[in-house]
């Protein structure tokens, strides 16, 4: 299998089918392939330390096509990813997306066909530290996955005999189209609120103000994807309320984190592709519509300090 980027989440992921003993190869620019060559994919978890020497690509190179390809990039990545694992790409070739969103789906359906792309999405905290290792950090380090109609096919319970017995929590859901809305809804309202805030989780909600808005934002969202007839679970919005109410006070969205960064964010992927939506079936969304906006002010200035 071919893990697209030795990242935070391909990188990680990859490392422990590594372990396992599955046939894994990371596709990498030419910096991250130097480094790795000369001190190895380290990752520092909770579950275990790792210290590989994995095989590496670059889209330079030649190789068979894949049985399977575990694409982690950020959405704004991923115009450019498509077009480096084309060569790797055969008929028979599985394309599983770990992206936040939706979008990306239809982009990587147009570029392979319907039947190539399955439907996939993680939970896992990790970001890479100043000497390349992976360093992760949540209890939380799961991967889910399956055929996006929800169909028991041959090539699914295949895959899972690759990615049970991992020493990372691999699942195979019976309906991967309404877990990628359900996570679409909930990355959506949970990087948008912290990011317009910015601040962690906690002292959000801790403000009534705070908990009305992290609710009109949820049920903003509820109404969308409704209108447009999302796989979503009627009532979703409060459930995942319950869940934002839940976290740990210190919790911050990996897209907060970008800003604090300077770094690139997934704003047009995430709140804007939602706001298209609700604009085509005339649902208000003001709450959406002021996290965008200081979203795109971020995108703006962050360009030209460049």
């Amino acid at each position: 299998m071919l893990m697209v980027g030795a990242g935070g989440i391909g990188g990680y992921f990859g490392a422990r089918l590594l372990e396992k003993g599955e046939d894994v190869t990371f596709l990498v620019r030419e910096g991250r392939k130097k480094k790795i060559e000369e001190e190895g994919l380290r990752v520092n978890s909770r579950h275990g330390d790792l210290h590989l020497q994995p095989a590496l690509l670059t889209k330079t190179m030649q190789a068979e096509p894949f049985d399977i390809i575990l694409l982690s990039t950020k959405a704004y990545q991923l115009e450019q990813a498509i077009e480096d694992i084309r060569p790797f790409v055969g008929e028979e070739t599985m394309i599983l997306p770990l992206l936040n969103g939706i979008a990306h789906v239809e982009q990587l359906i147009s570029a392979f066909g319907e039947e190539a792309v399955i439907g996939g999405l993680c939970f896992i905290e990790t970001t890479i530290a100043e000497d390349g290792s992976i360093v992760q950090t949540s209890p939380i380090h799961q991967l889910v996955y399956g055929e996006r109609g929800g169909e028991r096919t041959d090539r699914i319970d295949k895959l899972k005999m690759h990615f049970d017995g991992t020493k990372a929590e691999f699942v195979l859901s019976e309906d991967i189209d309404q877990d990628m809305w359900h996570k679409y809804m909930f990355i959506t309202a949970m990087s948008g609120i912290t990011s317009l805030m910015e601040s962690p989780i906690g002292p959000i909600r801790k403000l009534p103000s705070g908990q009305s808005a992290i609710q009109s934002l949820l049920e903003e969202l509820e109404a969308v994807m409704m209108a447009i007839d999302a796989p979503i679970k009627k009532g979703i919005a409060a459930i995942q309320l319950d869940k934002v109410n839940s976290m740990d006070d210190s919790m911050k969205s990996s897209m907060q984190r970008d800003m604090e960064k300077s770094q690139g964010i997934e704003a047009d992927h995430l709140q804007g592709h939602l706001i298209e939506k609700a604009q085509q079936a005339d649902v208000p969304v003001p709450v959406l519509e002021t996290v965008y906006t200081k979203l795109k002010l971020y995108e703006e200035n962050n360009n030209r300090k460049k």
